[in-house]
């Protein structure tokens, strides 16, 4: 089953979230709709991202898991930039989103 991953930028978070919180809160929102691989927090340029790696079967279900990972999100807090992408071989290909 081919392999896709959401990448979310993190802006501030909402009054009352923890900031530990906000990884664990969107791979499980993923993990509702499918099988989650592997989750990661990064900084990149000195700004947190996290990256949710999940199977689907297409581009289509991919599309619905991660707006459903950044709906859940936005409700946490703000996202900065997202993006989704999958697996082809060794490379990251990007899917249009509506993130």
């Amino acid at each position: 089953m081919p392999s896709f991953r959401v990448t979310i930028g993190v802006g501030p978070v909402r009054p009352g979230v923890h900031p530990a919180d906000v990884l664990p809160t969107v791979a499980d929102a993923a993990a509702t709709l499918t099988v989650v691989e592997a989750s990661d927090l990064q900084i990149v340029g000195g700004l947190p991202r996290i990256v949710v790696r999940f199977e689907a079967e297409d581009d289509e279900i991919a599309r619905q898991v991660g707006e459903h990972a950044l709906a859940v999100f936005g409700t946490i807090a703000e996202a900065r930039t997202a993006a989704l992408t999958r697996r082809n071989k060794n490379r990251w290909l990007p899917v249009a989103f509506e993130g």
